[in-house]
């Protein structure tokens, strides 16, 4: 009894074996005819049954499965294949088909990433994210992949995809440092770049270039932590968003971008002795920047610093001479005075000497802001700029000027 189970165990296997090795023919002869569906059928079909295969028949199902699924463009299951087949191979000690697989499988990752490029180029910059990530799964050695995921994936609006790849990234301690390839050029003896080594290589051997120079750009991890922190910023966690930049600052301290992003943070969060602060500082970076002036102009003013907002304005203004809405803001700075003197005329109708004496104040107010007023609305008009000119010709008594204003003001009603 005993040998009879034996037996039909053994013919079991035996028909097993056979399905194995027909079914591998069949998808080989399929791959020689280019008729990639029937070849993943066959492979389909011998799934199943490869587990208990002897090692040589286990080798050649996986780099009949990589060619199978790869003529068919399914390029994720296909460089699976090939790579269960290095990692079998070198597991098993024998290579069968590992030397014959190798340069498939970088026809088949040169494949995918043209197929990135080309999703970029039109622009479809969510399946040109995918394309690039599975070029990265294929090799995690290239990691410039993964990062040109996260930027297309950003640029899709796929947001939390383009933060889990930028999060790995950081993860990977990725820099993005690579090497730029230069030349001399003998006949014009100019610099040329080159887009490889071996072109260079090429150039130098025949004579029309030399002194070669290699050039490291600079690292990328700065700007990764930037992009977290703006897609952050997105989502409104901006103590986390406050966090990343930080970072990206850490590692670049001189690139006055991530200082203004940082300091736009504190925008949102309300926090402008913060923003004011940070303004500060990008001043010592950048002194001759009129919108850093007018930026603390706006933080002093909103503080109720008069004086030293109309300080900052006129500075960015001394910079920047038609700087339209620091000019503006100049004037407001100035007519605010206007408010208390208002409220002490109002205070004193009753004193003919007293309502003269502050009447005369506010017209001094008026005419310190006229001339930064008629400026800003000869840069850009608005109903704003027209109705303050227009009240401040009637009192100070500019008649012909408040004639020409009030239509102006009519026909911007």
């Amino acid at each position: 009894m005993k040998k009879q189970i034996l037996l039909l165990a053994l013919g079991m296997f035996t028909v097993a074996s056979f399905a194995q090795k027909n079914e591998l023919k069949a998808a080989e002869k399929a791959i020689k005819k280019l008729d990639f569906s029937a070849a993943v059928a066959a492979i389909n079909s011998a799934e199943g049954l490869i587990a208990n295969a002897d090692a040589k028949t286990k080798s050649k199902f996986y780099f009949l499965k990589g060619q199978a699924f790869g003529g068919k463009k399914e390029y994720e299951k296909a460089g699976k294949a090939y790579k269960d087949l290095f990692d079998f191979e070198k597991s098993s000690g024998k290579k069968r088909y590992t030397d014959k697989a190798l340069p498939m499988f970088s026809l088949l990752k040169d494949e995918v990433n043209n197929k990135a490029f080309q999703l970029n180029d039109v622009e479809n910059f969510k399946e040109s994210s995918k394309a690039f990530y599975l070029r990265y799964t294929l090799d995690k050695k290239d990691t410039l992949y993964l990062s040109n995921a996260a930027q297309l994936a950003s640029r899709a609006k796929d947001i939390d995809v383009s933060l889990k790849y930028y999060r790995e990234l950081v993860r990977l301690g990725y820099q993005g440092i690579e090497t730029d390839y230069f030349a001399t050029n003998i006949s014009t003896g100019k610099e040329e770049p080159f887009s490889s080594k071996s072109l260079r290589d090429f150039s130098i051997k025949g004579k029309t270039h030399n002194n070669p120079i290699d050039k490291k750009t600079t690292s990328k991890r700065a700007g990764i932590f930037n992009s977290i922190s703006t897609i952050l910023a997105g989502q409104n966690k901006f103590d986390e968003a406050v966090v990343a930049i930080k970072k990206a600052r850490e590692i670049d301290s001189n690139k006055l971008d991530y200082l203004m992003n940082e300091a736009q943070l504190y925008i949102k969060m309300n926090k402008m002795d913060l923003f004011g602060g940070m303004m500060e500082e990008a001043i010592l970076k950048d002194p001759t920047n009129p919108i850093l002036y007018f930026n603390l102009g706006v933080v002093n003013y909103n503080e109720n610093k008069l004086e030293e907002a109309k300080k900052y304005y006129l500075k960015a203004i001394e910079l920047k001479p038609d700087y339209d809405d620091a000019i503006l803001n100049l004037a407001i700075a100035i007519l605010t005075k206007e408010k208390a003197i208002i409220e002490e005329m109002n205070n004193n109708l009753s004193n003919n000497k007293k309502y003269d004496a502050l009447e005369k104040q506010q017209k001094e107010v008026y005419k310190e802001a006229l001339p930064y007023l008629e400026k800003a609305d000869s840069l850009k008009r608005t109903k704003e700029t027209v109705q303050r000119l227009l009240n401040i010709y009637e009192v100070l008594e500019m008649e012909e000027k408040a004639k020409v204003f009030r239509v102006l003001y009519r026909e911007l009603r």
